[in-house]
Protein backbone atom coordinates (compact mmCIF):
# COMPACT_ATOMS: atom_id res chain seq x y z
CA UNK A 1 0.00 0.00 0.00
CA UNK A 2 1.20 3.59 -0.59
CA UNK A 3 -0.10 6.24 1.01
CA UNK A 4 -0.39 9.88 -0.81
CA UNK A 5 -1.34 13.29 0.97
CA UNK A 6 -1.86 16.64 -1.15
CA UNK A 7 -0.86 19.88 -0.10
CA UNK A 8 -0.58 23.38 -1.69
CA UNK A 9 -3.77 23.84 -3.28
CA UNK A 10 -5.63 27.31 -2.72
CA UNK A 11 -7.21 30.72 -4.00
CA UNK A 12 -4.61 32.48 -6.44
CA UNK A 13 -5.13 35.07 -9.30
CA UNK A 14 -5.18 34.55 -13.17
CA UNK A 15 -1.15 35.01 -14.07
CA UNK A 16 -0.37 33.54 -10.06
CA UNK A 17 1.73 30.29 -8.93
CA UNK A 18 0.93 27.62 -6.83
CA UNK A 19 3.02 25.11 -5.89
CA UNK A 20 1.85 21.73 -4.80
CA UNK A 21 3.27 18.39 -3.57
CA UNK A 22 2.06 14.96 -3.11
CA UNK A 23 4.13 12.89 -0.06
CA UNK A 24 4.33 9.25 0.25
CA UNK A 25 4.46 6.50 2.79
CA UNK A 26 3.81 3.18 3.00
CA UNK A 27 5.22 0.88 0.36
CA UNK A 28 8.02 3.32 -0.92
CA UNK A 29 10.43 0.79 -1.08
CA UNK A 30 9.25 0.13 -4.14
CA UNK A 31 10.27 2.17 -7.36
CA UNK A 32 6.60 3.83 -8.29
CA UNK A 33 5.74 5.75 -11.39
CA UNK A 34 3.77 8.85 -10.41
CA UNK A 35 1.73 11.79 -12.07
CA UNK A 36 -0.73 14.78 -11.45
CA UNK A 37 -4.74 14.47 -12.63
CA UNK A 38 -7.33 17.24 -12.27
CA UNK A 39 -11.13 17.04 -12.45
CA UNK A 40 -13.08 20.18 -12.71
CA UNK A 41 -17.38 19.84 -11.72
CA UNK A 42 -18.87 18.10 -14.33
CA UNK A 43 -16.06 16.66 -15.99
CA UNK A 44 -13.92 13.86 -16.04
CA UNK A 45 -10.51 13.26 -14.30
CA UNK A 46 -7.95 14.45 -16.76
CA UNK A 47 -4.43 14.17 -17.39
CA UNK A 48 -1.71 17.00 -15.97
CA UNK A 49 2.00 15.89 -15.67
CA UNK A 50 3.85 12.66 -15.10
CA UNK A 51 7.30 11.82 -14.31
CA UNK A 52 8.66 7.96 -14.15
CA UNK A 53 10.74 7.07 -11.35
CA UNK A 54 14.32 8.32 -12.07
CA UNK A 55 12.53 11.76 -12.85
CA UNK A 56 14.63 12.50 -16.01
CA UNK A 57 11.68 11.61 -18.04
CA UNK A 58 8.27 13.84 -17.85
CA UNK A 59 5.13 14.72 -19.74
CA UNK A 60 2.92 16.90 -19.48
CA UNK A 61 -0.87 17.73 -21.40
CA UNK A 62 -0.25 20.08 -23.77
CA UNK A 63 -2.92 22.71 -22.26
CA UNK A 64 -0.34 23.08 -19.25
CA UNK A 65 3.03 22.69 -21.32
CA UNK A 66 5.50 26.24 -20.19
CA UNK A 67 3.39 26.55 -17.35
CA UNK A 68 3.84 24.21 -14.95
CA UNK A 69 6.83 21.43 -13.84
CA UNK A 70 6.61 18.48 -12.42
CA UNK A 71 9.49 16.84 -10.36
CA UNK A 72 10.21 14.79 -7.53
CA UNK A 73 12.66 13.50 -5.13
CA UNK A 74 12.51 10.24 -4.36
CA UNK A 75 14.98 10.87 -1.13
CA UNK A 76 12.17 12.39 0.70
CA UNK A 77 9.37 10.77 -0.80
CA UNK A 78 7.93 13.76 -2.41
CA UNK A 79 6.83 14.84 -5.94
CA UNK A 80 5.82 18.46 -6.40
CA UNK A 81 3.84 20.52 -9.48
CA UNK A 82 5.00 23.88 -9.99
CA UNK A 83 2.00 25.81 -11.47
CA UNK A 84 2.97 29.30 -12.82
CA UNK A 85 0.65 31.71 -15.23
CA UNK A 86 -2.27 30.08 -13.83
CA UNK A 87 -5.53 30.61 -16.24
CA UNK A 88 -9.47 30.23 -14.50
CA UNK A 89 -9.93 27.12 -16.35
CA UNK A 90 -7.12 25.31 -14.40
CA UNK A 91 -8.97 25.62 -11.63
CA UNK A 92 -9.95 22.01 -10.26
CA UNK A 93 -9.08 19.08 -7.59
CA UNK A 94 -5.93 17.95 -8.27
CA UNK A 95 -5.41 14.79 -7.51
CA UNK A 96 -1.60 12.80 -7.09
CA UNK A 97 -1.27 9.47 -8.64
CA UNK A 98 1.36 6.51 -7.89
CA UNK A 99 1.72 3.37 -9.71
CA UNK A 100 3.96 0.73 -8.20
CA UNK A 101 6.56 -1.13 -10.04
CA UNK A 102 6.21 0.69 -12.91
CA UNK A 103 9.03 3.32 -13.62
CA UNK A 104 7.42 4.84 -16.81
CA UNK A 105 5.84 7.27 -17.99
CA UNK A 106 1.51 6.75 -17.50
CA UNK A 107 -0.89 9.10 -18.94
CA UNK A 108 -4.11 7.84 -17.87
CA UNK A 109 -5.83 7.19 -14.87
CA UNK A 110 -6.96 3.35 -14.78
CA UNK A 111 -3.40 3.24 -15.11
CA UNK A 112 -2.45 3.91 -11.67
CA UNK A 113 -2.80 2.07 -8.47
CA UNK A 114 -3.13 4.69 -5.94
CA UNK A 115 -4.84 8.06 -5.51
CA UNK A 116 -4.77 11.30 -3.01
CA UNK A 117 -7.48 12.77 -1.76
CA UNK A 118 -7.26 16.18 -3.66
CA UNK A 119 -6.48 19.55 -3.07
CA UNK A 120 -8.36 21.99 -4.40
CA UNK A 121 -7.00 24.80 -7.09
CA UNK A 122 -9.50 28.11 -7.17
CA UNK A 123 -7.86 30.97 -10.04
CA UNK A 124 -9.65 33.60 -9.85
CA UNK A 125 -9.90 36.39 -13.19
Amino acid sequence: QVQLVESGGGLVQAGGSLRLSCAASGRTGSRYSMGWFRQAPGTEREFVAAINWSGYITSYADSVKGRFTISRDNTKNTMSLQMDSLKPEDAAIYYCAARVAVTSIMRTPAQYDYWGQGTQVTVSS
